[in-house]
């Protein structure tokens, strides 16, 4: 799992997000974006996104996955459409969420996006 914090200019926490591939790395579930309530409406969270985005891009991955139940239409405004919640924890079954949503029952109740990574920089493989 790959995670970032963002602090301010008092070192407070003012975001984080992260993600985790898929074992082949060809898929990246991408972790919440929290921003800290005083940055919201800032565009704290859509820059995080993005480079949570684009750093999944660069390690290798082609299809960006998450759940949201509230935030969809955040993730909308980024180029995610909903998905298939099956799908997401067949691709990626190994990771965290998708193996704590299956083992509590919570994943029935989850709604998964996605979106493709292509034309995102892929400099780093």
């Amino acid at each position: 799992m790959r995670i970032w914090i963002e602090r301010g200019a008092n070192s407070g926490i003012v975001g984080s997000t992260g993600f985790e591939l898929s074992a082949d790395g060809s898929h990246a579930l991408i972790r919440s974006v929290a921003v800290s309530g005083s940055m919201r409406a800032a565009g704290t969270g859509t820059r995080l996104a993005r480079y949570a985005l684009e750093e999944a891009a660069r390690a290798g991955a082609e299809r960006a996955w998450l759940f949201s139940r509230r935030s969809g239409p955040f993730w909308q405004k980024l180029g995610f459409t909903p998905a298939d919640r099956d799908m997401l924890a067949s691709v990626l079954p190994e990771t965290q969420q998708v193996r704590l949503f299956t083992s509590t029952g919570q994943l029935e109740r989850e709604v998964a996006w996605s979106r493709d990574l292509s034309g995102l920089s892929r400099t780093q493989q």
